[in-house]
C-alpha cells in the first residue's frame, strides 16, 4: 500500500483574506495541516497543492512537495477534484488522502481511521462527517414573505419532535478528511463534484470541535484557542 496526501491551499480568499498563512497559535494556518500528515503512520508522501508561493516555501520547509498550481486551478470557481488529480498526476499513490489547509484542528489520527478504513473496506472512498445538533434537517424550515413559518418538507413543523435528544442521527461533512483510491479520483474527471468520490462510500464520525475549519474571523479565533489549550495540555 502506499497513500499519499494532497493538501489543497490557494492564495486567495474572500471571507478570510490569506486564511491559509494566518497565525494560529504561533503557526501558519497550513503548517497544522501539514505537520498532521507528516506524523501520520499511513502516509508515505505529503503533497502541498497551491499558486502561493509563500505556502510552498514553507511547505518544503517543513519537508513537503510543493506542487504548483496552475492558474486556472486555483479560482473562486475551480473543483477540488481537478486540483487534486494535477498534484496525483504527478506524484502517484494507491491511495490518497485530501486535507483542505484551512483546517488546522483535526484528530491526530482522523487520517490513518480513513486510510484503514478505506483499504479494509475496499469502498472508493471515505469522508470525516460530524453529527448535527440544533441545525438538524427536521428544525429546519421556510419564512415566508407574510412571516409565516411552514416546513421546509412534509406538514408538520419539527417534524414533532422539541428536544435534540429525540431526533435521529444526521450528519455533515466536516473537511477534516476525503480519503480515497487513485481509481476513484481518476474516474471522478468530467462528472459531477463529487463524482470523485466513487459509488461506494464511508464514513467516519468526529465529535464535536473535533474540526474547525476556517471560513469567518470567528473561526480563527476557535482554532486558536483549541490549538493553545491542546498544545498547553501536551507540555
Amino acid at each position: 500500500m502506499t497513500a499519499a496526501a494532497i493538501i489543497l491551499g490557494r492564495a486567495g480568499s474572500k471571507g478570510v483574506p490569506r486564511k491559509n498563512l494566518a497565525s494560529i497559535a504561533g503557526k501558519p494556518c497550513v503548517q497544522w495541516t501539514i505537520e498532521h500528515a507528516l506524523a501520520s503512520s499511513r502516509i508515505e508522501q505529503v503533497i502541498v497543492s497551491s499558486d502561493s508561493s509563500e505556502l510552498l516555501e514553507l511547505a518544503s520547509s517543513l519537508g513537503a512537495i510543493p506542487c504548483v498550481r496552475p492558474e486556472e486551478l486555483a479560482s473562486d470557481s475551480a473543483r477540488v477534484d481537478d486540483a487534486a488529480r494535477h498534484a496525483a498526476s504527478r506524484h502517484a499513490a494507491e491511495y490518497y488522502a485530501i486535507l483542505y489547509a484551512n483546517v488546522p484542528v483535526r484528530p491526530e489520527d482522523l487520517s490513518d481511521r480513513a486510510i484503514d478504513l478505506l483499504t479494509t473496506s475496499g469502498c472508493d472512498s471515505v469522508q470525516s462527517y460530524a453529527r448535527v445538533g440544533k441545525h438538524h434537517p427536521w428544525w429546519t424550515c421556510r419564512i415566508n414573505d407574510d412571516g409565516a413559518v411552514t416546513p421546509w418538507e412534509g406538514e408538520r413543523l419539527f417534524n414533532g419532535v422539541f428536544r435534540r435528544q429525540d431526533l435521529p442521527p444526521a450528519f455533515v461533512p466536516d473537511g477534516g478528511v476525503m480519503a480515497l483510491t487513485a481509481d476513484s479520483l481518476a474516474s471522478g474527471a468530467g462528472g459531477g463534484p463529487h463524482d470523485f468520490l466513487g459509488s461506494e462510500r464511508r464514513g467516519i464520525e468526529t465529535a464535536e470541535g473535533d474540526v474547525v475549519d476556517i471560513d469567518t474571523p470567528l473561526d480563527l479565533i476557535v482554532a486558536d484557542a483549541v490549538l493553545r489549550e491542546r498544545v498547553g495540555a501536551d507540555r
